[in-house]
């Protein structure tokens, strides 16, 4: 009994029971408990070991860089809620019908803009889906051509800043890191930061946006019928203006306010201002007060909050604003008297906007679905974290360790075996799933054979983003299926995909021999 392969059973029926479509956490968890129940009934586990599962969900809870996670959802929901991916793509078309692909250009522009908005795959592409696509089968773009786009640019989510894959990867590969580095006798161990992560896939990212665009105008141009231009009468903004009078300020009304936020979150965290955290609090405040101005009610509360909050900061860097201080000349209680009634008036300002927002069912539902989603991903990572404890108790990391070590090319031949493997991976289990369960096992040995972690890391965000376009299971061709028409078959939707399927292994192939294109800006900004 104690010969059985207990680690190597235990993934096989992880696969078997997410086939089933139970829920991924209860199915990590419970399949956690029945293989630590049956080891240690064979005497391979001691049970004991299960103790230390308070302390590593305590130390995971505990970490401050994944209270990002619900900040970002809750920015990423309010600016659905508040449309405005809708007057996005709305803009952009008048922009780009015109040419012929035009519209599919606009569809990805649109999507990395919301990528580095909200972080979130599913929300992005249903919003797509939704919008987008019966705008595209209109106008004579094909169900295939149309649907692969919007999956295509719904996956940016998952390797363009801010995205909770990348938070959630930074805690876990800086964990493993520092693991390598004291396996090689290294106690004085530098880590990586969420930031890091951030800047590495940054141009990945981006490089990813210019591959979709170019192919989509090759397409259009080798092949005229499969993405047309759109005729002059549909191409008009929210202003009713035909496309040839679109003006510039037309064009910075819609962009900039998005521009701005997403500057202002990833600037303060690429520019070492702010952490991942701080930065997902500005982008959550900032949000609030975009769709605060897009209800067109008591703008001078948005205006009030903006510069009080901001004339507080001010005056907290050039003077000591604590309450209760007997010793305080005259001049600092003056000031201290005028901070507190611009904070009762900024207080005002936030009051109104908050029921503007509550009056327009913006506010409230945003918070409801950012504590469904937020709950949903922790109760994943509790699972997962004592599948990962058991998993280790069983040796099922001695495996993989020894695994990577036999693998044929050295550490070259471990790094394709681990991207294959995180690939199949992605094709059935969550992201969230992989990156507590299997980075923490294959990371070290990489890692300490001298792999650099922001390379490996953007590595496998990308080879993730691809498993999730991938057929029959791919996440993203499921949110998208769930939201199209019934004229677009789930064929046509899974044929779209296999062309940006292709484009994303070009660029997994590019990085991989290229690795300065994630590692040359975090190793400039930081």
């Amino acid at each position: 009994m104690e010969t059985l392969p207990l680690d190597l059973l235990m993934f096989a029926g992880l696969c078997v029971l997410v086939l089933s479509g139970a829920p991924i956490a209860f199915v990590l968890a419970g399949t956690a408990v029945i293989f630590a129940l049956i080891g240690w009934a064979a005497g391979a586990l001691n049970f004991n070991l299960i103790g230390a599962l308070p302390t590593r969900v305590f130390n995971t809870m505990n970490a401050e860089s994944l209270i990002a996670i619900p900040l970002f959802v809750f920015m990423g929901l309010i600016l659905e809620r508040a449309r405005i991916a809708e007057e996005l793509l709305r803009t952009m078309g008048a922009l780009f019908g015109s040419l012929r692909g035009g519209l599919g250009v606009s569809v990805t522009l649109v999507g990395a803009l919301l990528a580095a908005s909200t972080g979130i795959v599913g929300a992005t592409t249903i919003t797509m889906g939704l919008m987008a696509l019966p705008v595209m089968l209109r106008y004579g773009y094909g169900p295939a051509i149309s649907s692969g786009i919007i999956c295509a640019a719904g996956t940016l989510g998952q390797i363009i800043p801010p995205s909770t894959v990348l938070i959630i990867m930074g805690e876990v590969l800086a964990s493993a890191y520092q693991q390598a580095q004291h396996q090689a006798g290294n106690f004085a161990a530098r880590t990586i930061s969420v930031g890091e992560l951030f800047a590495g896939s940054l141009i990945p990212g981006l490089l990813l946006v210019g591959l979709y665009i170019v192919f989509q105008l090759l397409a259009a141009f080798l092949r005229p019928g499969m993405a047309p231009a759109l005729p002059r009468e549909a191409l008009v903004t929210t202003d009713g203006a035909r496309a040839g009078e679109v003006s510039v300020r037309d064009v910075l009304r819609v962009l900039f306010p998005p521009l701005a936020l997403i500057v202002a979150v990833l600037g303060s965290i690429l520019g070492g201002i702010a952490t991942a955290t701080e930065g997902a609090a500005v982008g959550a405040v900032g949000a609030t007060l975009l769709a605060g101005m897009r209800t067109g009610r008591n703008r001078w509360a948005l205006w009030v909050a903006v510069f009080g909050t901001l004339a507080l900061m001010a005056m907290a860097g050039g003077f000591d604003l604590r309450l209760g201080r007997p010793d305080a000349p005259a001049g600092e209680r003056a000031v201290l008297g005028f901070a507190l009634a611009l904070a009762g008036l900024v207080l005002l300002a936030v009051a109104v906007i908050w029921r503007d927002l509550g009056r327009d069912r913006i506010l409230g539902p945003a918070m409801k679905a950012t504590a469904r989603t937020t709950t949903m991903i922790f109760t994943i990572v509790i699972g997962a974290l004592l599948f990962s404890l058991v998993f280790r108790a069983l040796g099922g990391d001695l495996r993989i360790q020894a695994l990577l070590e036999s693998a044929p090319g050295g550490v070259h031949g471990a790094m394709i075996l681990v991207m294959v493997m995180m690939f199949f991976l992605g094709m059935f289990l969550d992201y969230v799933e992989i990156t507590i369960i299997a980075i923490p096992v294959v990371g070290p040995p990489i890692l300490a054979a001298g792999v650099d972690p922001i390379w490996f890391g953007v590595l496998i965000a990308l080879v993730m983003q691809t498993s999730f376009l991938t057929p029959p299971v791919g996440y993203t061709l499921a949110y998208l299926r769930s939201v199209a028409p019934a004229s677009v078959s789930t064929q046509a939707i899974w044929a779209g995909a296999v062309p940006f399927i292709l484009l994303q292994l070009l660029a997994v192939v590019i990085v991989y021999f290229l690795p300065g294109i994630a590692t040359w800006l975090p190793a400039h900004l930081f």
